[in-house]
């Protein structure tokens, strides 16, 4: 992957140079001499690439309903077929363009271009079959054609969008957009497939007193379409001014903004504030999660009954002690709440601060308690932690207050320890099925676990939580679980 590139002082820009490849261009321009732009415009590419996948989604969704027909009806254009894939079309063009089928990331990565396609035409298909219900026009339409037709039409708009995305890529580029970075004393910024200039250089200067100086810049920024300027903290404003009179996408880079860790930012008339956290899941994405939980963490409780009763005699038969370990630990939004285990360790020797790790041969175990750690037995009583929406089935595991790597504290160690509570803990996780568990000998032991579940908080998707679950299945008897 080729990254932003130096341009070149002594040589001029080809006005028909790849777009974002990093040709080199000039800074020789002064006294508003003519000098062709660094890049050509993408603009107009974009868009013919738009028509073009416009044009071959209505042919194949109309060649795939009517294909569909012959087969059926033995008639090749029969009117109820063309009836149907015509009102369809026009359906799912106004999807596809709401569901940004038509961008640059779809016409450019066939696997996003072929969903939110499918997505398109199967809604379309839908949407056409109610209204024909609503209407009492069903009859009119084959369900055979209907169904098959849509499948047929999904497999042909994948092949498609397939076959044109490198079509796109040449015409367009890897990116489809014109980036240029302008340093002005700033840090240096490598984006990939971007130009980039050196303000003081090419003599630009955000003087928004000097119409001459916002002129050559003018000139530089012309085909672009975004703009990242990284300056000193006081040429900020002034190129905010420039930017923002100018048609592109401009950014300038603060480094606060990185340190703060911010996602995006809120403006009122009376103040503008940095959005720092929104909260990983939305209510719909939080419901589909507790639904998850209910229909596994309910009827487990029921099958394994049998079980509990097993455990909880054998360790009450061994030293007479309680059945269960209960420990305060940190839950969602840092809220403490008390998690339920089968007790494993003497009582003499339960450390409810969890200020020593378990190890090997830990010589503060029972016989029982042996057992049923190696087998992960123990962690099974959080299936009430789970009904009792205290947990997750799967999160980040939950730690306990005087938990240590090395010998420090667990946010003594990394200070984005604490963003992991922004779900709810789980009974297993990412860094679990990775093999991240055991004793956190060192500070290293903890950061990679840190990681896993950072990343788990970022990606978070249903079908993530359904492979953790199943990958957790390989993992229950672990080298580390003891």
């Amino acid at each position: 992957m080729r990254m932003a590139s130096r341009l070149d002082l002594q040589h001029p820009p080809q006005p028909d140079a790849a777009p974002g490849a990093g040709e080199a261009g000039g800074c020789e321009p002064r006294a508003g001499r003519s000098f062709p732009p660094l890049a050509p415009s993408l603009e107009r590419r974009r868009l013919q690439i738009y028509i073009l996948l416009l044009l071959a989604d209505a042919a194949v969704i109309l060649t795939a309903f009517n294909l569909v027909g012959y087969l059926y009806f033995g008639e090749w254009l029969e009117r109820t077929v063309m009836l149907e894939a015509q009102l369809v079309l026009p359906v799912y063009w106004t999807i596809a363009i709401a569901n940004n089928a038509y961008s640059a990331g779809a016409a450019l990565d066939p696997r996003t271009g072929a969903w939110r396609a499918t997505v398109a035409i199967v809604l379309a298909v839908v949407a056409v079959v109610l209204l024909a219900f609503y209407l009492k026009a069903a009859d009119n339409f084959s369900r055979v054609v209907s169904g098959f037709g849509t499948l047929a039409a999904a497999l042909g708009l994948a092949v498609a969008r397939d076959l044109l995305s490198g079509l796109a890529r040449w015409r367009c580029g890897p990116t489809a957009t014109n980036t240029l970075v302008i340093n002005d004393g700033g840090r240096e910024l490598a984006i990939p497939h971007a130009l980039a200039i050196d303000a003081r250089a090419c003599g630009l200067s955000p003087d928004i007193a000097d119409p001459h100086a916002l002129h050559l810049i003018a000139r530089y920024l012309r085909n672009m379409d975004r703009v990242v300027v990284t300056c000193a903290p006081e040429r900020r404003q002034a190129w905010a001014l420039v930017l923002k009179g100018a048609a592109v996408l401009g950014e300038i880079v603060d480094d606060d903004i990185h340190e703060l860790g911010a996602v995006g930012a809120f403006r009122t008339p009376d103040y503008a504030s940095l959005v720092i956290a929104r909260g990983p899941l939305r209510l719909t994405n939080r419901m589909l999660k507790r639904g998850l939980d209910l229909a596994i963490a309910a009827p487990a409780l029921v099958l394994l009954a049998p079980l509990f009763v097993i455990v909880a005699l054998a360790i009450k038969l061994e030293d007479g002690g309680p059945v269960f370990f209960v420990q305060r630990r940190l839950g969602r939004s840092n809220d403490f709440f008390d998690i339920y285990k089968f007790r494993s360790m003497r009582v003499t020797a339960n450390d409810r601060e969890g200020a020593v790790s378990a190890s090997p041969g830990d010589a503060r175990a029972t016989r029982v308690g042996r057992f049923i750690r190696a087998t992960s037995i123990d962690e099974l009583p959080q299936l009430a932690n789970v009904l009792l929406g205290e947990m997750s089935v799967v999160g980040p595991r939950p730690h306990a207050l005087g938990s240590q790597a090395g010998e420090k504290l667990f946010w003594q160690v990394d200070r984005r320890y604490w963003q992991r509570h922004a779900l709810k803990p789980g009974m297993t996780g990412l860094a679990q099925v990775r093999g991240l568990r055991g004793a956190t000998v060192h500070e290293d032991d903890l950061v990679d676990r840190l990681q896993a579940d950072l990343e788990y908080l970022d990606g978070w998707t249903i079908w993530r939580d359904l492979a953790i679950l199943l990958a957790t299945l390989r993992v229950v008897i672990h080298r580390k679980a003891y």
